[in-house]
């Protein structure tokens, strides 16, 4: 099962699965938004508002790790697009070279 995950992202655009990861991430925080809401609100037992702390841990924790992988991912983007404005760049040389050149000879 996780090498068919791998596999799948490996075909994903760096783009589309920073969109992935911001949705999850999105998601968890609104999570931790309920249970910090909940906590507040309602009156719990000590073993019920226990639980909710262990959950909002745990929430966290995914947010965290969420953000350590968005950064890379948005890195690596970065990486790509300073690429692709080099190749776009070497390539308007190239062309001024041969093209423009010719016409002067």
């Amino acid at each position: 099962m996780a090498k068919l995950k791998d596999k799948r992202r490996e075909k994903t655009s760096v783009a589309t699965e920073i969109d992935r990861l911001e949705e999850r991430r999105t998601r968890c925080q609104d999570n931790l938004v309920r249970a910090e809401f909940r906590s507040r609100k309602e009156k719990l037992s000590d073993k019920d508002r226990q639980d909710l702390e262990d959950e909002m841990t745990i929430i966290n924790e995914r947010v965290l790790k969420l953000d350590k992988e968005l950064e890379t991912l948005r890195g690596e983007n970065r990486r790509n697009m300073l690429l692709s404005v080099a190749l776009l760049v070497v390539s308007a040389l190239f062309y001024y070279v041969f093209f423009f050149n010719e016409e002067d000879s």
